[in-house]
């Protein structure tokens, strides 16, 4: 088989428009399926919604150790109201960036994934062999995998994880969970003139907002994660300026550690903001933690050339990806976010990556497969 070249393979990636509201991974998936199976891969496509797909496809697995597993996401977020210099669908190269929408959140990563897995296992199969779980839905809070972990039942076990999300080939051994909620109230409408024969539903909200800001989460500093955070990031209610509202609501997005349990904040809510509030889940993601003593985590930090005694280690990240899912589905095994994508282009417009990054990661990702011990 010939060689395959990240570089163009992360520009046939970003050439699709995977945008998600709708998605459309399908074709995205088919063809990285194709591609893997050409190169002895066992390839599945488990169904999302229509036009949307996921990818798992497995090489080497063992009955006697659990393979490593490379997660990545197939959709990508809008492009936004600013309009782009470059075509985002292009995959144009300039100097020694990529652009277009994705390129770095993450069909690079998926790309180098996709080349490493195959170079890594074109002779005798990696101890444990590798399985690469490629999810659509990631981007409007890890739907898709939430989705496939509990409707495919072939995903076996796993030794260690890696999820390709951007990191400029810098390691992070864990972030923060999220627990989003949406919190309604309700009133009674009346004309303005007369409020007293309402029942005012943002006055409701406003008092319970005031309670959120002076909210504390009474948790103890994570070693890794440190401490738990919350915002009011939505507020809406009301039908025009001269009626008393009946309806108004608001959002709550809570950053969390280990050390509470998503259920005990909610359930300190519902007490604190009390009966003129009820509270609806929309997203609730564990966080992401793994052991800096872990020989895999040693291994990766050897491998991307980690200096242990630096104040910047260990690191973690402030964004969700789809390990605060499969981290817990297989047990707790240690979970590493490494991708060749810039942290700071990730949803931005003229999103790109360094050229240089795309090719490193293939080696770091390459060499992980084959010196892993377990």
């Amino acid at each position: 088989m010939s060689q395959v070249d990240v570089i163009s393979l992360t520009r046939e990636l970003i050439s699709h428009n995977t945008i998600n509201p709708p998605g459309n991974e399908a074709i995205v998936a088919r063809k990285l399926g194709k591609l893997l199976t050409e190169h002895g891969f066992q390839v599945q496509f488990p169904g999302y919604e229509k036009n949307r797909l996921h990818l798992v496809a497995e090489k080497g697995i063992s009955a006697s150790v659990a393979p490593l597993v490379l997660s990545g996401h197939l959709d990508t977020v809008p492009l936004g109201n600013t309009p782009w210099k470059v075509d985002p669908f292009s995959g144009v190269t300039l100097g020694d960036k990529i652009f277009g929408r994705g390129s770095s959140d993450m069909k690079s990563g998926v790309a180098a994934m996709t080349v490493a897995a195959i170079e890594a296992t074109s002779g005798p199969a990696p101890k444990g062999g590798i399985r690469l779980i490629f999810t659509a839905g990631e981007e409007l809070g890890c739907l898709g995998v939430q989705q496939l972990v509990k409707t495919f039942k072939e995903l076996g076990k796993a030794s260690s994880i890696i999820v390709g999300e951007p990191t400029a080939n810098i390691p992070a051994i864990g972030h923060k969970g999220a627990l989003y909620l949406n919190a309604v109230a309700k009133g009674k409408t009346a004309h303005s003139s007369m409020p007293e024969q309402g029942d005012n539903a943002i006055y409701k909200a406003a008092k319970c907002i005031s309670k959120i800001e002076e909210f504390r989460f009474q948790a103890a500093k994570d070693p890794l994660l440190r401490f738990p955070s919350i915002n009011v990031g939505l507020m809406q209610g009301g039908l025009n300026i001269n009626s008393v509202p009946d309806h108004a609501e608001f959002t709550m997005d809570i950053r969390s550690t280990t050390m509470f349990r998503h259920q005990s904040i909610l359930q300190r809510l519902i007490q604190e903001l009390g009966n003129d509030i009820v509270i609806e889940t929309l997203v609730d993601l564990n966080p992401v933690s793994t052991r800096e003593s872990d020989p895999f985590v040693q291994l990766v930090y050897d491998i991307c050339g980690v200096e242990r005694q630096s104040e910047n280690w260990p690191r973690s990240l402030p964004y969700l990806t789809d390990g605060s899912v499969l981290q817990p589905y297989y047990g707790g095994v240690p979970t590493i976010i490494l991708g060749p994508g810039e942290p700071g282009m990730a949803h931005k417009t003229d999103e790109y990556c360094f050229i240089e990054n795309i090719i490193q990661s293939v080696s770091i990702y390459k060499n992980i497969i084959l010196n892993r011990s377990t």
